[in-house]
């Protein structure tokens, strides 16, 4: 089932299939897969999962065209002791260059599983200042099920330039999502799933959620059989349930940093305006024995 692009508030940051299908010759398109994979431990709070690069699935077939984008190890920082830490705003514009985006250039953005990681590369792409990026919708399940172009193999583009203009509201830390428990005018909102909102799960090693939050997991805002979104009424209708209003800030977090970003990439859809991701999430707080944290 997909979503109708007439409802997308901002129709450039989703493209279809079939859109992309008659563009994968677009000179200055570029397109990128975003996968990565966790696999989950739930035995030891000092390491949750494991990461696991999507390079090798990329490579055995993948959208006709398209790069890979290595999460961790291409955009992450790797002095922080967290997995998925943004670097600093300079930095990260350097190293999507070298990846061959250019203020110029138009990017199409997928990935395996769900559309969580490359909402993700389009959060941080925000984060720099560039907006000319979409999701494509249902990634690669949709794309494959349709029986659209693929190729196997690797492929760079060649590295460009890309100027940095920081919106570093678009991140937050610990100290802000502290500072926003009991502030009225902030919603902070859990993508995790519900047993890890409810403290049911210790996954990230204290259990439970930060006091006052919200849970709507960011798997709960797709259709489970081609990945592509939820329509936006139903979307809607998900967000006003847990009660966020339209004139809050609203945090969203998860337990990296990635989920996050989809439940924030539809919220900006649906027109709300103040919205930020706790980079850390849940792999930071629930760590930190001095922050506080709350179960059902």
């Amino acid at each position: 089932m997909e979503t109708n692009m007439t409802d997308w508030l901002y129709p450039d940051a989703v493209v279809e299939s079939d859109w992309l299908a008659a563009h994968l010759d677009d000179p200055d398109l570029r397109i990128y897969e975003c996968t990565t994979y966790l696999r989950y431990t739930d035995h030891d709070p000092n390491l949750p999962y494991i990461v696991e690069s999507g390079r090798a699935d990329f490579e055995t077939r993948h959208v006709k065209g398209a790069a890979y984008i290595d999460l961790q190890n291409e955009l992450s920082n790797p002095d922080s002791p967290y997995r998925f830490t943004l670097p600093e705003y300079g930095d990260l514009a350097n190293r999507f260059a070298k990846k061959g985006v250019g203020d110029d250039t138009r990017l199409i953005l997928y990935s395996r599983g769900g559309n969580q990681w490359a909402t993700r590369i389009w959060w941080m792409l925000r984060s720099v200042g560039f907006d000319n990026a979409a999701i494509l919708n249902g990634g690669w399940e949709k794309w494959d099920t349709e029986d659209r172009p693929t190729e196997s193999g690797t492929r760079e583009y060649p590295p460009t330039s890309l100027t940095a203009n920081p919106r570093p509201e678009l991140f937050v830390g610990k100290d802000e999502v502290m500072a926003a428990i009991d502030d009225a005018g902030t919603c902070t909102l859990n993508a995790l799933s519900s047993d890890l909102h409810s403290g049911e799960n210790p996954r990230y090693g204290r259990a439970g959620r930060v006091p006052g939050s919200v849970n709507v997991p960011a798997l709960s805002l797709s259709n489970p059989s081609d990945k592509t979104f939820l329509p936006l009424e139903e979307v809607q209708q998900t967000f006003d349930g847990v009660g966020i209003r339209r004139d809050q800030r609203v945090i969203n977090y998860c337990g990296g940093g990635i989920a996050a970003t989809l439940d924030a990439f539809l919220l900006h859809q649906l027109g709300y305006e103040n919205l930020t991701v706790y980079d850390d999430s849940m792999s930071q707080w629930a760590t930190d024995e001095s922050l506080p944290i709350e179960t059902d």
